[in-house]
């Protein structure tokens, strides 16, 4: 199995632009397939590929029941968002993006109930 490396400097600087420009965008209701849906969209973190062609979006809200239609909405603006991030990057190429849920929350509330757990508190002191 192949060693995942870590991303370039490059990479997080550029992936950081992208989610600047896109929360700056949703923020000012730019994007014109989500309107009319009720619901806080935060964009947490954007992982760009090493030859930088490649962007995946990673999208949360706050009404878990509106992620799908804001994932099928940024999708459907997904080359009307390249465009406008090739306009104010100045990278060779604008990368193609792909949204994602942001799953990570998720797991840290699951670790945080399992710890909680009582059978688990147990073994934690019996160690101790």
């Amino acid at each position: 199995m192949a060693e995942k490396k870590e991303p370039s400097q490059r990479q997080l600087r550029v992936g950081q632009e992208i989610r600047k420009i896109l929360a700056s965008m949703v923020d000012k209701g730019e994007i014109h397939n989500l309107e009319g849906i009720d619901a806080l969209v935060t964009l947490t973190k954007v992982h760009v590929s090493p030859d930088l062609k490649y962007a995946a979006v990673y999208v949360m809200t706050t009404n878990g029941e509106s992620l799908k239609e804001v994932l099928n909405g940024l999708q459907l603006a997904a080359n009307y968002l390249r465009k406008q991030v090739g306009a104010r990057l100045q990278l060779r190429y604008s990368p193609e993006l792909f949204f994602k849920v942001d799953e990570s929350f998720e797991r840290v509330d699951q670790i945080e109930k399992l710890l909680r757990d009582p059978k688990v508190q147990r073994d934690l002191k019996a160690e101790l």
